[in-house]
């Protein structure tokens, strides 16, 4: 045996580049229906198998099949599919607007559309969320006017936060949306935190709160786990991987090595890993984690498997270092055409009312786009006075900054 052989540091890389044809030949799909559902009192321990599974429901054929199967009507899947058309038309006219120099920013969720309208479903109205930039479809799908989150893009003169976010970092206390945070991993701790205050007052309302795959490797991630698991805090924290963490793939977090799933295990936490873009099954496992923490059995991690198809912000671009054909070639292909092919399926859909839906929603996202563009954008305003700095930080203002208005009034 050599006693000084040279050590070699391992750099995970992704599996293709741009120029190079996008290969997912590596991912292990279980089909579907095959994965089991434990009863929501299982530990951590027994049901670790599932954290290294995928939980799917839709087969190829768009039929529902297996014991996640959430049975759900048609009226309340039709709901669901208008919620994602409807984020999808919402961000193409905002992206637009972006680039035409009325906003400085925005984030799509191009392919991902069923991660947030599933999981909106699955939680209770007044469930508190606690999202990262690209669950716009929560607010969506919890009928939020797209009026409202137009205005706060643009920080114009009817944006309720008054500009003090940038675009797309909205916030709704009416439903139950916490306010959004660029730093991310922050929503995971303060996800744990309020679910613990729930459950210390004796509330009925959990939480749930989302990031991405790239920020588990933050020391908020951890954190949360910690408390999640010792104070059996009644939360569901879901990590939206979606392959891309900007312009890094998933394996430099240490997707390569094991799913984000398991990371659960080691703190005692139940781990699910569901195919986010199959709406039943993202419904399925968000409800079981749901009624678990709703039963104070505690928290239930959740990888979701995706693909983020657009640009990680419109200051990106993927061409740079992915595949242009790699989102053509995901495997479990898009959430919206999935649904649809499930309900044309069980005879409640057709083509026709497809098409029907995405012009109405199209004719909804461009009639609120004129009220908001009416009330100011970005780069024309109208914008908020400069005088509302000073309102809303305390609620008694100091003698200092109430003389700093009126020297700024006057």
């Amino acid at each position: 045996m050599e006693r000084h052989r040279a050590l070699r540091l391992h750099i995970p890389e992704p599996r293709h580049r741009p120029g190079e044809p996008a290969d997912f030949s590596n991912l292990r799909l279980p089909k579907a229906g095959t994965v089991e559902r434990p009863p929501i009192e299982a530990s951590a321990f027994d049901m670790r198998e599932l954290a290294y599974a995928l939980i799917r429901v839709l087969d190829d054929e768009g039929r529902a099949v297996g014991p996640w199967d959430p049975n759900l009507h048609p009226d309340l899947l039709i709901r669901g599919l208008r919620a994602m058309l409807l984020t999808r038309a919402y961000d193409e006219r905002m992206y637009r607007q972006q680039r035409q120099g009325k906003t400085s920013f925005y984030m799509k969720c191009t392919g991902e559309e069923g991660v947030a309208v599933a999981q909106a479903f699955a939680l209770e109205r007044d469930d508190m969320c606690f999202p990262s930039y690209r669950q716009q479809g929560l607010l969506i799908a919890r009928d939020w006017p797209i009026l409202d989150m137009m205005c706060q893009v643009y920080s114009n003169s009817a944006d309720r936060l008054k500009g003090r976010q940038m675009p797309v970092m909205y916030s709704s206390r009416e439903a139950s949306f916490f306010s959004i945070s660029g730093n991310l991993g922050t929503q995971f701790i303060q996800a744990v935190g309020w679910a613990m205050a729930s459950a210390y007052k004796g509330d009925h309302r959990i939480a749930a709160g989302w990031t991405g795959e790239g920020a588990t490797a933050e020391p908020d991630f951890h954190h949360a786990l910690t408390f999640a698991s010792v104070y059996h805090a009644p939360v569901i924290l879901n990590v939206v991987n979606n392959q891309w963490a900007i312009s890094c793939y998933q394996g430099i977090a240490g997707g390569d090595e094991s799913t984000f799933a398991a990371r659960g295990i080691g703190y005692g936490v139940p781990a699910l890993r569901v195919d986010g873009n199959d709406f039943l099954a993202t419904y399925a496992a968000t409800r079981w984690a749901a009624e678990r923490a709703r039963s104070s059995l505690g928290p239930t991690l959740i990888e979701l498997f995706t693909y983020r198809a657009a640009a990680h912000s419109t200051s990106d671009d993927p061409s740079r270092y992915r595949p242009a054909d790699e989102s053509e070639k995901w495997p479990l292909g898009d959430p919206i055409e999935r649904l649809k092919v499930h309900l044309i399926g069980r005879g409640a859909w057709s083509e026709e009312q497809h098409k029907a839906m995405a012009k109405e929603v199209e004719e909804e996202v461009r009639a609120a786009g004129k009220k908001a563009e009416a009330l100011g954008t970005l780069d024309k305003g109208p914008l908020a006075p400069v005088s509302t700095m000073f309102e809303d930080v305390y609620k008694e203002m100091p003698w200092y900054l109430e003389r700093q208005r009126k020297e700024q009034e006057g």
